[in-house]
């Protein structure tokens, strides 16, 4: 060994334990953040886009996205919960709206609270009632389900009316309509599938009113928004202006087909509505038809879910860094998932980005998307409580009896009594 090698020596070593400490520190450091979510062309692929702007700035942070069935997800996580073993579950999972609030006090300390984290104000507040618990806010609002009535403005003209005529309409106004659009043009005015509550909880949410209070007791018997929708609905079959559904596949061949007038749910349903290239320019959207009672409104949600942070996760630091970076603050984000995916978020400030301004040729160049943020703003806060899906059950299988002509107090209290046998 010459005297020059034997010189640099020390240097290289110097180098190769430098070398060896950096690499070990990146090892200590790198972070993985497993999520469960269901829907590969929704919820998971807006996650992954999520995850790619985080990591571009937290390039130590990397994201296991598992793709499971939405019931898988609520089965594992439910059993995971329920063992108490906090290694087979996720660092962040996705839930329902719905069923937010069974989750959070069924197994109260499971979710890392977020408040003071997240700035709340600027969601729509009725996402962020739903997963408040005891004055602590838990999840992060993800995608809404803001209601709207789109209507074919082809079928409609044909039976004399303009769209200015579908604005502000009162369900009565909605149903006389529907008489004189089948009259005219031998269409029906909606699709209804019999065995779905959907269509009541739009109803009922739109005047303020659930199931339960905000307590989270039962509100059935005395709940007048529910006694309304119950008597709207019974009124729409009893007038026959509506096309029979069974199940999901066959109530969106209603619309798709060109069978009815009109849809009225979620903003979800967007992107089925203009898979029919042909029917383009022929739709029109406006607010959904408001009760005439006390505390009615034309706004209104069905579904929509939200991101949670497990307590038990040893990335929740991180985990909450994330939620809150992207789906708290980056606007064009959200951009970005309602042109790729049709997502409208709860984020209030996305409202005012260039992808919800934009006129939408198929919609015959209306503002879609703006109208629905406008309406998201105003939908009416309610508590989802922890058993609205035994209440489903309870009112569908009430559902005939409206139609039958049997005094809707009497139908309330029948539903009243299953939803307290269901719940003990």
């Amino acid at each position: 060994m010459d005297i020059q090698t034997r010189a640099y020596l020390p240097r290289i070593a110097g180098l190769a334990l430098a070398g060896a400490s950096f690499l070990g520190v990146t090892a200590a450091q790198a972070k993985e953040i497993t999520i469960w979510c269901w829907d590969p062309n929704f919820n998971v692929a807006i996650m992954k886009e999520a995850g790619a702007r985080y990591t571009k700035t937290h390039p130590d942070v990397t994201f296991n996205i598992v793709d499971f069935a939405k019931l898988d997800v609520e089965q594992k996580l439910q059993t995971g919960l329920s063992s108490g073993t906090a290694d087979a579950l996720p660092d962040i999972v996705l839930i329902e709206d719905y069923g937010a609030q069974k989750y959070l006090q069924s197994f109260p300390g499971a979710f890392a609270p977020l408040s003071g984290t997240v700035d709340y104000s600027g969601f729509a507040p009725y996402k962020v009632e739903l997963m408040t618990l005891d004055g602590q806010v838990y999840g992060m609002p993800f995608d809404s389900g803001v209601t709207g009535l789109y209507y074919r403005k082809d079928y409609l003209e044909a039976a004399g009316f303009k769209p200015e005529d579908m604005q502000d309409l009162t369900w009565d106004r909605f149903i006389e309509i529907g008489k004189q659009v089948e009259e005219k043009t031998g269409k029906k005015m909606m699709g209804l599938d019999p065995n779905d509550a959907g269509l009541v909880r739009i109803i009922m949410q739109s005047a303020g009113q659930w199931y339960f209070d905000k307590e989270g007791k039962p509100n059935i018997a005395g709940n007048a928004a529910l006694k309304a929708a119950l008597e709207t609905i019974g009124k729409i079959m009893q007038a026959n202006i509506y096309k029979p559904a069974n199940g999901w596949s066959d109530w969106v061949g209603t619309f798709t087909s060109g069978d009815v007038a009109t849809v009225v749910t979620g903003v979800w349903i967007t992107g089925t509505v203009k898979a029919q290239p042909d029917q383009s320019g022929n739709w029109g959207v406006a607010p959904i038809p408001a009760l005439s009672i006390e505390g009615a409104t034309h706004a209104s949600n069905l579904g929509g879910s939200s991101w949670y942070v497990l307590e038990s996760s040893e990335e929740k630091a991180e985990a909450i860094d994330f939620l809150n970076e992207i789906y708290a603050k980056d606007i064009d984000f959200y951009q970005k998932i309602l042109q790729d995916r049709g997502a409208v978020g709860s984020l209030l400030a996305a409202r005012g980005g260039a992808a919800y301004e934009a006129a939408d040729p198929f919609f015959g160049g209306e503002k879609v998307w703006q109208n629905f943020s406008d309406w998201l703003a105003k939908v009416p806060s309610v508590n989802y409580g922890i058993f609205t899906n035994e209440a489903d059950l309870a009112v569908t299988a009430q559902l005939p009896a409206v139609t039958q002509g049997t005094p809707v107090d009497e139908v309330l209290q029948a539903i009243e009594a299953e939803v307290s046998a269901q719940i003990q």
